[in-house]
């Protein structure tokens, strides 16, 4: 395992450090994972791009070394989807909030789930949207407040990893950033899998979702993530009641289907084999 001194030499714009993200954001431990995973796959980071979102989490490719593209808000699985298509052989992991991929980009995702294309989508959901000024987003929770519900949200919130399944995602997965080893392994697993990985990062905002809702500390938020947590295995134990207001962690979803790409590139061998003849 490389150290922190290794894996920053490594992966990491040094140059460009410090970064942005406020105190006690749960970003750069999220960026981190997802390096050490790369690494643990024997990943060569020139075969490896990353599409970012617009927001918070589309800060992580301004740091790291693989080839990036910024994306326009909402089209990060659009960027994403094109590339693969252009060149299957390179690694394609797209970065977005829970706003740039359930609101402007819910449309984007749903489809990519449905293609089931070899790309992972990865998801840092804190509640809010952070860098535009703590609006409330499709997982803001109901009634919780906001700068755009200041007496508490009155919308549902997306439960972004059962859209995912219902899309057609062929791995669905949940983590937080408290639980930063077990994400470790999901996003090394959702990189790993053929077919459309989707890896749902329950973070932490301090700054916007913590202090409207009086949670501003960051260590009582990860707390929170902590006695919230409850696995796949013993969720399927409990009651609709039971489960309210937990968080459910761990692997929803991973099987094989029929993958995009490889299904596109047999229809055009099968064509030119045909008009060659």
């Amino acid at each position: 395992m490389l150290s922190t001194a290794q894996m920053l030499e490594k992966y990491y714009l040094v140059d460009k450090l410090p970064n942005i993200w406020c105190a006690g954001c749960g970003d750069g431990a999220i960026a981190a994972a997802l390096v050490r995973a790369v690494d643990e796959l024997g990943i060569d980071k020139n075969s490896l791009t990353q599409v970012n979102g617009i927001g918070c989490s589309g800060r992580v490719g301004a740091y790291q070394d693989f080839d990036v593209i910024k994306g326009t808000h909402g089209r990060a699985l659009a960027f994403a989807t094109g590339i693969k298509l252009f060149k299957p052989e390179l690694t394609v992991v797209a970065i977005m909030g829970d706003g740039d991929c359930g609101a402007i980009g819910g449309n984007h995702f749903i489809h990519a789930a449905r293609r089931n294309i070899d790309l992972t989508a990865l998801v840092i959901n804190n509640r809010i949207y952070g860098m535009t000024g703590g609006q409330s987003s499709p997982t803001t929770p109901f009634g919780d407040r906001a700068s755009t519900a200041l007496t508490g949200s009155v919308e549902r919130p997306f439960d972004l990893c059962q859209l995912a399944i219902g899309a057609g995602a062929t791995y669905v997965a949940r983590g937080t950033v408290y639980h930063i080893k077990q994400l470790q392994r999901l996003l090394k697993n959702a990189i790993a899998h053929k077919g459309f990985s989707f890896v749902e990062v329950v973070s932490q905002c301090p700054i916007y979702y913590g202090r409207y809702n009086d949670e501003a500390s960051p260590a009582a938020m990860l707390r929170w993530q902590k006695e919230s947590a409850v696995s796949v295995t013993a969720a399927q134990g409990l009651s609709p009641e039971e489960l309210q207001g937990k968080i459910v962690i761990g692997e929803f979803v991973a099987k094989d289907e029929p993958e995009f790409v490889s299904e596109y590139q047999a229809l055009i061998d099968r064509y030119g084999q045909e008009a060659a003849e």
